[in-house]
C-alpha cells in the first residue's frame, strides 16, 4: 500500500518521475513509526524530528500533506499493528548537485506494512570497519543516504553476526546500523551523546526521560570500546524493534538473557505503548 503526493495506490508499482532528487542523489529523509491498535506511537515526536530534518536540508515541509498521508494510509492496514514509513524528498530537479533556486516541490511518500511479532532474539554484534562521521549534520537525521549502515550490516552478516557496532572517527561507540546503544553498569544507564554522531532516537529519548522512574541513573557520555565490553548489559533500541539485548560482541559473550533489568526497561516501554495506543502488548506480542 502506497500514498504518494496525495494519491493512494493499492500496488507498489506507480508512476514516478525519475528526475526526483531522492532517487538520484539521496536528497531527502524519512521516519519509521510503529503503529499499535491503528495508532502511531509517539507520532508527534517523529513528526517533530522529521520537521527538524527538513529544516536542516532546507526542504519545505507541508504538515497538512503529511497528516493527510498518515490519516489516509493507516486505515489500509489489514492488522491492528503495523509499521508506517514517511519519506520526504526535495522533489524533481535538473541534473547536478545544486538544488534549484526556485521553491522546491517535495515528494511525499507514505507506506504501511503489517507488524512482525517481536521475539527478542539475542543480538550478536560485530565491530564494523566503517566509521560514522560525527562531524556531519546527516548523522543526526534519518537521511535517505544509508549506504554506510548498509555496508556495515553486510559486513556483520557475512562474518556471522546479526548487526554491527559503529564507531566514530574518534573511535567512540556510536550506534548499531539501525539502533541506539545503551550500556548498563549496575543501575547506571549510559548512552553516547548526540555530539558523537548519534541519531537522537525516539525510543532513546523515552528511556533517558524515564530512567529515574525505572530505578536507573541516566548518563549521556562518550563510550570507549573497552567500556562497551565492560558493561553488565548492552541494549539496542529503536522505534520498531523496541528494546533488544546483546549477548555477543565479536567473541565476547554475556549470560544475561534473564537479567531482571532488561525486563524492567522492556515492560516500561510496552506499558507506555499500552497507555498511548490502548492495547495490551504484554499479552499480544511474542516476548
Amino acid at each position: 500500500m502506497l500514498w504518494i503526493n496525495g494519491i493512494l495506490y493499492k500496488e507498489t508499482v506507480v508512476p514516478f518521475d525519475l528526475r526526483d532528487r531522492g532517487l538520484l542523489l539521496g536528497d531527502g529523509l524519512f521516519e519509521t513509526i510503529a503503529i499499535f491498535n491503528h495508532t502511531p506511537f509517539q507520532l508527534q515526536a517523529h513528526l517533530q524530528r522529521l520537521e527538524q530534518g527538513c529544516n536542516l536540508l532546507r526542504i519545505p515541509i507541508n504538515s497538512d500533506r503529511i497528516n493527510q498521508a498518515i490519516t489516509t494510509i493507516i486505515p489500509q492496514l489489514t492488522n491492528p499493528h503495523g509499521i508506517l514509513r514517511i519519506t520526504v524528498t526535495r522533489g524533481i530537479g535538473e541534473r547536478g548537485l545544486l538544488p534549484s533556486l526556485s521553491t522546491p516541490k517535495p515528494t511525499i511518500i507514505a507506506t504501511v506494512n503489517n507488524w512482525q511479532p517481536l521475539n527478542y532474539e539475542p543480538i550478536k554484534l560485530f565491530l564494523s570497519t566503517i566509521k560514522r562521521n560525527e562531524n556531519s549534520p546527516l548523522s543526526r537525521i534519518k537521511s535517505l543516504c544509508y549506504l554506510d549502515q548498509i555496508m556495515a550490516l553486510q559486513e556483520a552478516v557475512e562474518a556471522g553476526y546479526s548487526d554491527a557496532v559503529m564507531l566514530n572517527t574518534s573511535n567512540k561507540v556510536v550506534c548499531s546500523t539501525s539502533a541506539n546503544i545503551f550500556c548498563l553498569y549496575n543501575t547506571r544507564l549510559v548512552t553516547s551523546p548526540v555530539s558523537d554522531g548519534v541519531l537522537p532516537g525516539i525510543m532513546r529519548h523515552l528511556i533517558l526521560q524515564d530512567a529515574e522512574s525505572m530505578g536507573f541513573q541516566a548518563e549521556e557520555r562518550s563510550l570507549t570500546w573497552d567500556e562497551l565490553l565492560a558493561a553488565d548489559i548492552v541494549l539496542l533500541t529503536n522505534s520498531v524493534k523496541l528494546v533488544r539485548h546483546v549477548t555477543t560482541i565479536n567473541l565476547q559473550n554475556w549470560h544475561n538473557k534473564r537479567d531482571y533489568r532488561i525486563n524492567i526497561i522492556r515492560n516500561h516501554i510496552l506499558n507506555k505503548i499500552n497507555l498511548e495506543c490502548g492495547t495490551d502488548l504484554l499479552n499480544q506480542l511474542q516476548i
